[in-house]
């Protein structure tokens, strides 16, 4: 089969198409023929040698969309459509940047839906990031205010969408002004230019400070949005869009207000169930909920795929379709 290999850790050339032998096909696990998977970042610091425990070579890719071609089991025909995701695949197994991946049972959802797999190779890691950062971390509820920071992202995106369906009001945040109109446009009642301090602009919104922040900049803005929260208000930090990983001089009696919580969202397949991802599809279906999806590339394009990701000219989810 053609597999997109990670040869070692580097810059995106280290990439490189390959043919290798197809998964032999194991007792709990299923092989899937793959037709689509998403990109993500946590997979191009992967590629940059920053995932503890992960060798090279390694066909990455946490997740994918495609058809089941052999279950041992029986649990799921063949021809199928499944979505697999985390779970160690792409990393401490080999995922979904081929033509086929062997997965574990325990990580596949079956889904049935008429959507061309560009649109649902978009779906499985990015839907169950914003469900479970809304609904699981954050317990967002109706009339709630939502500060996003990193709005433009595919998951802000789609965060400020399902914010908008739970009945919350959405302030929405962008380091360009020209992506202000976006942001509206998807369904945000605010947004604000974030030059990496935003206490003062969104208590001029909100003196009383806002109920929830989803934070997907990271640590690099951590501190200034627990400062955006008010009276037992919540910060999740569900992102690194910054790049960064670890907060020096961090004081938690200081830079946790009185009563405020800060939590974080590190989702596992775990966190999401088929009955989700099938009412969250249909939706899609539905023209109830817009995806962002920015390129489709293809296969052999992977490599030029993560130097589009690392350069941040994305402005929505990157997909490949084989």
């Amino acid at each position: 089969m053609k597999a997109a290999v990670t040869t070692q850790a580097g810059e995106p050339s280290v990439i490189q198409i390959q043919e290798v032998p197809q998964p032999e096909v194991k007792s709990g696990w299923v092989l899937i023929q793959v037709k689509a998977f998403g990109l993500n970042r946590s997979e191009m610091f992967t590629r940059q040698g920053e995932s503890p425990g992960v060798t090279f070579p390694r066909i990455q890719g946490i997740e994918c969309v495609g058809v089941v071609e052999n279950d041992p089991s029986g649990t799921y025909a063949s021809g199928q459509q499944v979505a697999a995701i985390m779970g160690g695949m792409g990393r401490f197994f080999d995922g979904g940047y081929a033509e086929y991946a062997l997965v574990s049972l325990e990580i596949i959802f079956p889904f049935k839906s008429q959507l061309p797999w560009s649109t649902l190779g978009a779906i499985p890691e990015m839907f169950q990031t914003v469900s479970g950062s809304l609904n699981q971390a954050l317990e967002l509820q109706q009339g709630e205010t939502l500060l996003i920071r990193g709005g433009t992202s595919s998951i802000g995106m789609l965060a400020c969408q399902l914010a908008k369906s739970l009945g919350a009001i959405v302030v929405s945040t962008t380091r360009n002004p020209d992506k202000t109109q976006t942001l509206l446009d998807n369904g945000a009642d605010h947004v604000l230019i974030d030059v990496g301090e935003l206490k003062e602009d969104l208590r001029q919104l909100y003196p009383e400070g806002v109920s929830k922040v989803l934070e997907l900049i990271g640590i690099k803005t951590l501190k200034d949005s627990l400062k955006c929260i008010g009276y037992k208000g919540m910060v999740c930090m569900t992102g690194i869009l910054g790049g960064a990983w670890t907060l020096d001089n961090f004081t938690p009696m200081g830079d946790i207000p009185s009563l405020g919580r800060l939590t974080v969202y590190m989702g596992e397949s775990k966190n999401l169930s088929k009955e989700l991802l099938q009412e969250f599809i249909n939706e899609v279906e539905k023209g109830n909920i817009h995806l962002n999806i920015d390129t489709v590339f293809t296969l052999d394009q992977v490599a030029e795929a993560h130097q589009y990701m690392e350069d941040n000219k994305a402005k929505g989810k990157l997909v490949v379709e084989i």
